[in-house]
């Protein structure tokens, strides 16, 4: 397949570059046919995320030319001096473009291996590039196989099962304490980044109720504003006499002293009635004072056990990746081999054509012999009996041209297609009544 790859990710360019070859969706169709209008591909799609700016395209020029032209597309498109990101690309050919595509898919090349989300980016950019009418056959096949294969790797191995950020981990490990998260409520202490992407992943587990604690109320206020039904706002001073309200703490200041005792917690388990209460430090130095673990109902995770069961969690994602490393080979190997066998469409589309017109035609001059047809009748003879009889016949032509395309060749087992070998070849003889003797029959 004569399929190129350009493009940059995490691996290859700061995120100073990554931004600034960054596509904006409402950018993306001008500029799918500006590149185009350039005249060194015929087909494209261009993956822009926050990781990666990747141009997908079918060179109709030598290689060189087309990769030198996608390079020059980036620079002038974002205005940037030619030559600037020359040593940030990497250029695949072929089969290992195809294999990248794939990889891409099943979130094998992301940052985070196993995320989900860039399935999603990948299809949005297909979307995109195909309302734009820079997609043609080729680039066709190859995504609708990409989404198959990435469909195949979520569904045969576990490499999205195990969780590999703070956030995650934090509610893995609070559904292992609580039997679910529904009615919990959550405590925020700190109202930076941190303290988002926590409660944004408490949030999407169902946790509905959410306190934020900070020194300045403005950014707690700023923060509860965040999420579906607000939150209420606490200041640092109240945590003694509120702590029993919360069922799961989340820590993340830049404090040098406690904001949990343990004499605050004992009082706090005391007004639950012992109901199990759960802290996540993820502060440094620590704001929840370590010996609250030794209390019964209580347990506390700090940045290190987090950080535990994330290499943990990790091992597993890379057991796994391996399997699905196998699977985008051997869906690689298999696309390739299709790919490279002749398209039958444009003959399969002639003879449906050719067909449709002698059906049409031999309708027409025996017409008047059929006598009165109302519309309904005529209708049922063009739609439906002229119809089915194009399809019986051009099932087994393309059944015997697919075969052949199998084989290299496009020359069709007429025989073998229409199952010739179990129809009588005796020529047919007329039944009629013995002829007299002596008198010789005609055409027998």
């Amino acid at each position: 397949m004569n399929l190129l790859l350009v493009g940059l990710n995490h691996t290859t360019a700061p995120v100073a570059v990554r931004e600034r070859l960054a596509f904006s969706e409402a950018k993306l169709v001008t500029a799918l046919q500006q590149l185009l209008a350039a005249g060194c591909v015929s087909e494209a799609i261009i993956l822009s995320t926050c990781n990666r700016v990747e141009v997908i395209a079918i060179p109709r020029c030598p290689i060189a030319e087309a990769v030198e032209a996608v390079t020059l597309f980036l620079c002038d498109v974002h205005d940037l001096p030619r030559g600037h990101i020359h040593h940030y690309l990497y250029v695949y050919q072929a089969g290992a473009a195809v294999r990248h595509v794939l990889r891409v898919a099943s979130s094998l090349d992301s940052m985070i291996v196993g995320e989900s989300q860039i399935l999603g980016q990948v299809k949005r950019a297909y979307a995109v590039a195909t309302a734009a009418g820079t997609v043609g056959r080729n680039l066709h096949r190859l995504f609708e196989r990409a989404f198959t294969v990435a469909k195949r790797v979520r569904t045969e191995t576990g490499i999205g099962a195990h969780t590999i950020s703070l956030g995650s981990v934090s509610v893995e490990l609070a559904r292992k304490v609580f039997d679910h998260l529904t009615d919990k409520v959550l405590l925020l202490i700190g109202a930076g980044e941190m303290a988002e992407l926590a409660a944004k992943c408490f949030f999407e587990a169902g946790v509905t109720s959410l306190f934020v604690a900070n020194r300045t109320l403005a950014h707690a206020q700023n923060l509860a504003n965040c999420f579906h039904g607000g939150g209420r706002v606490l200041g640092l001073d109240e945590l003694p006499r509120r702590l029993h309200e919360v069922d799961i703490v989340a820590a993340s200041t830049g404090a040098t002293t406690y904001h949990i005792t343990r004499s605050m917690a004992q009082v706090a388990l005391e007004r639950r009635r012992y109901r199990p209460l759960l802290f996540f430090d993820l502060s440094v130095p620590r704001t929840i004072a370590p010996d609250i673990s030794a209390l019964d109902n209580v347990f506390v995770f700090d940045l290190d056990d987090l950080q535990q069961v994330i290499a943990a969690n990790q091992r597993e994602r890379q057991r796994e990746a391996e399997r699905a490393e196998a699977i985008v080979e051997a869906e690689t190997v298999a696309f390739l081999a299709t790919i490279d066998q002749p398209d039958i469409g444009p003959t399969v589309a002639a003879l449906r054509e050719r067909l449709t017109d002698i059906c049409e035609a031999e309708f027409e001059r025996h017409r008047k012999r059929l006598g009165e047809l109302t519309p309904e009748q005529e209708t049922a003879i063009r739609h439906y009996l002229l119809a089915g009889i194009i399809n019986k016949v051009l099932h087994p032509l393309i059944l015997g041209l697919r075969e052949a395309a199998k084989q290299g060749s496009e020359q069709v087992d007429l025989r073998r297609a229409f199952v010739l070998d179990t129809v009588t070849t005796e020529p047919l003889r007329a039944e009629t009544t013995e002829a007299p003797a002596g008198i010789r029959r005609q055409h027998q």
